[in-house]
């Protein structure tokens, strides 16, 4: 009985050992030169510790909520280019409009200067 969980055993033993040896060898083999700026927290762009009722511009969402949306769209092509073939032509017809109103959506937001940062 206990055999048959020996693959199993195996593949934790050579998952784990994948994920160790490349971070063990990392450490072993950098060189370690940290200064303020490296230990600073990454902030999106903005000072860190500075006042946080400050005001900043509304772009960094705007480009948070465009990448979701195209994001999504690269999500749901993966089934649907799995499943074309059970689909047909109404399943194709389905994604070409999809994609057109994603890419009419794309096109507005590029004419209105939303991807263009100064």
């Amino acid at each position: 009985m206990l055999a048959n969980y020996l693959p199993i055993l195996l593949f934790i033993i050579i998952g784990v050992v994948f994920g160790m040896v490349p971070i063990a060898a990392g450490k072993l083999l950098s060189t370690s030169r940290p200064d303020a700026a490296k230990n600073s927290p990454y902030e999106c762009g903005f000072e860190a510790f500075e006042d946080s009722r400050m005001k900043f511009d509304v772009r960094f969402y705007l480009v948070a909520i465009l990448f979701i949306i195209f994001d999504l769209e690269i999500a749901f092509l993966f089934p649907w280019a799995v499943a074309l073939n059970e689909i047909g032509m109404f399943g194709f017809m389905a994604m070409v409009i999809f994609l057109a109103i994603l890419v009419i959506g794309f096109m507005y937001e590029w004419k209105k200067g939303a991807l263009e940062w100064e």
